[in-house]
């Protein structure tokens, strides 16, 4: 059984109003030319074990505003050996356009930084980037998870090939599975080139082995 990513969004239940930081730099800019890109898909239940009461971490991990599976952590412009970051705009994410993606990427202070942080470096708008990671994101459908976290022998490889059976045209060293060091499932990485078609990890991005043993936390 698949569903698609978009399908949490129906009990996933938007605040009326958000308010969205300043984003500070952090490192260098670094101003390179775009060679394809990543989409980064965090576990939400292993991200929010042990947060659950963290003010800062209410939308995604509190209940109040519905149960995650994935989410967007970013998309990410990709370079050469290395990647563009921190590019000058003056552009911010407006209130509105975070609530719109909230279902998706369900973090204020998350969204504004992606998109100083990453998409300044893709596009001239906030609201394109968004535009772009909404495509992507609603073009994936995710196995039963729940079912595939009580698989005995569970590996990356096996989670790489439920992917590809729910997503026709992908290819299995284009999906980056990331284990913590515990070998619990944080993230999907989905590698896209610049015409965003999957295409090939680099070892960075591709993560675990096809043999190595994964857990997925359910949030029980």
């Amino acid at each position: 059984m698949a569903a698609p990513a978009y399908a949490q969004a129906y009990q996933c239940q938007v605040p009326r109003s958000v308010s969205v930081p300043e984003v500070a730099r952090e490192g260098p800019v670094r101003q390179v030319p775009v060679r394809g890109y990543t989409l980064a898909l965090s576990w939400s239940p292993e991200f929010c074990k042990g947060r659950e009461g963290q003010a800062a971490q209410r939308m995604q991990c509190s209940g109040r505003n519905g149960r995650f599976g994935f989410v967007v952590h970013g998309l990410w412009p990709e370079g050469r050996g290395t990647w563009p970051q921190w590019c000058p705009t003056a552009r911010r994410v407006s209130p509105a356009e975070v609530r719109r993606n909230l279902c998706m990427m369900p973090s204020a202070a998350l969204a504004a930084r992606q998109w100083t942080k990453h998409g300044s470096c893709m596009v001239a708008k906030p609201e394109t980037y968004f535009k772009v990671t909404r495509i992507l994101w609603n073009s994936l459908r995710f196995p039963d998870m729940d079912r595939l976290s009580r698989q005995e022998g569970l590996t990356a490889g096996a989670i790489r090939e439920r992917f590809l059976l729910a997503n026709r045209g992908w290819r299995a060293d284009a999906v980056g599975v990331h284990l913590d060091r515990r070998g619990w499932l944080e993230e999907l990485r989905l590698c896209y080139g610049r015409d965003f078609r999957p295409t090939k990890c680099d070892a960075r991005r591709y993560g675990a082995r096809d043999s190595a043993p994964v857990k997925i936390w359910r949030g029980l």
